[in-house]
């Protein structure tokens, strides 16, 4: 086990799928039979469920992240083993505590679920001081915005606002998506140019993006989970669909389709194309076009979903000094989180469907924890 928790991303990566199969699990249980396995399911199902996929799922697969990128970021080295196991220990205390709602005082919830971040977030400042670059340090404010949206929901379930849960959830949320237009555009067209280097393509057919979507994209996705939580609903609603507006010239000379045969390509390109379907279908739904329910799955099952899943496995393989080759098993997790999406979608009219789309996600998650045990529990194949 020392090995697992030699190196953030390998449990971290590990915990995201299996809380997110686990919840997933539980949630796609109580749909199907309106039952709630846990207490806090019986008083706070549908708070429950995005809040753990969100801060539990989502939160794990960005700590995993960022505990591996900012080292190669700044030519650090990586966080002590000690302070991966502390790290981890805070982020799941705040999952148990979660979970054991409406046993434990809702105080005592709110304290240990909201440590894992700060925490986080001062051992990466600490390593982006030693190469400050503000395209790396602007990420601090991500994670900003992720524990004060954590705060929102807590606030509420302490007792102390009313309506906040809903404002921190949404928060929650639009974090995460906004990390994906910032650091998915950063990778999707790298990896791809990398590829296609790699097999030969001409440098006139490699992906390139009109600088002003860059600069665009990084300002809106920044301030999205910000105005969420302060403006008013038009304007927030308007800025989240600008900002998958931009998406279109910023992804329509990536060569998406010129991926089809790598999955760990294509998989990263279908993510950032339903991240610009999700948050436009947002900003319709602000003038009730569509519903922001519909919204919110395209991008937490299609943009959040799929584009983790598709940056942790590539990460782990990369980092143990494996071949970015793509395994049946790990292609099937990027199909069926895809068709997780299309299910949820049908789902809005069809019970089955919803169910249905459950089992997709859990099992694509599954998948991936089964897959990701061999590649994280060994050591990197080029030291043997």
């Amino acid at each position: 086990m020392k090995r697992v928790f030699g190196e953030g991303f390998r449990i971290f990566f590990l915990a995201a799928g299996v809380i997110g199969a686990v919840a997933g699990l539980l949630w796609t249980y109580w749909v199907a039979s309106g039952a709630g396995l846990l207490p806090v399911m019986q008083d706070i199902p549908t708070q429950w469920h995005a809040h753990e996929m969100i801060f539990g799922y989502g939160v794990a697969a960005v700590g995993g992240f960022f505990l591996t990128a900012v080292p190669n970021w700044t030519n650090t080295d990586g966080a002590k083993t000690a302070f991966v196991v502390t790290v981890f220990g805070l982020w799941l205390v705040g999952r148990l505590t979660v979970w054991s709602m409406p046993l434990l005082p809702p105080m005592t919830v709110m304290v240990l679920d909201l440590l894992f971040v700060p925490v986080l977030a001062v051992k990466i400042l600490s390593q982006l001081l030693k190469r400050p670059k503000p395209q790396n340090m602007v990420f601090l404010t991500m994670l900003c915005a992720l524990w004060v949206a954590n705060g929102l929901v807590h606030l509420e379930w302490i007792g102390a606002t009313d309506d906040t849960a809903a404002t921190g959830l949404r928060a929650g949320l639009l974090a995460l998506a906004g990390l994906i237009a910032v650091l998915g555009g950063r990778v999707t067209p790298a990896f791809t140019r990398n590829a296609m280097k790699r097999d030969g393509v001409p440098e006139a057919q490699w992906p390139q993006t009109p600088d002003w979507t860059q600069k665009v994209s990084m300002t809106l996705a920044l301030g999205m989970p910000w105005v969420v939580m302060i403006a008013p609903p038009v304007i927030a609603g308007c800025w989240i669909g600008l900002l998958g507006l931009v998406q279109i010239p910023r992804q329509a000379r990536w060569r998406g389709l010129a991926t089809g045969k790598e999955p760990l390509i294509w998989s990263l390109h279908l993510s950032m194309a339903l991240l610009a379907l999700g948050l436009i279908l947002w900003g319709l739904a602000t003038f009730d076009i569509g519903t922001e329910t519909a919204a919110i799955h395209v991008l937490g099952i299609g943009a959040v979903g799929g584009m983790t899943v598709a940056v942790m496995s590539r990460a782990a393989l990369g980092h143990t000094g494996r071949p970015l080759t793509t395994s049946p098993a790990f292609s099937a997790v990027y199909a069926l989180m895809a068709g997780a999406v299309v299910l949820r979608w049908i789902g809005q009219s069809e019970p089955l469907a919803l169910v249905a789309a459950g089992v997709s996600w859990t099992t694509a998650l599954v998948i991936f924890c089964v897959a990701l045990w061999p590649i994280i529990s060994r050591p990197r194949v080029d030291r043997g």
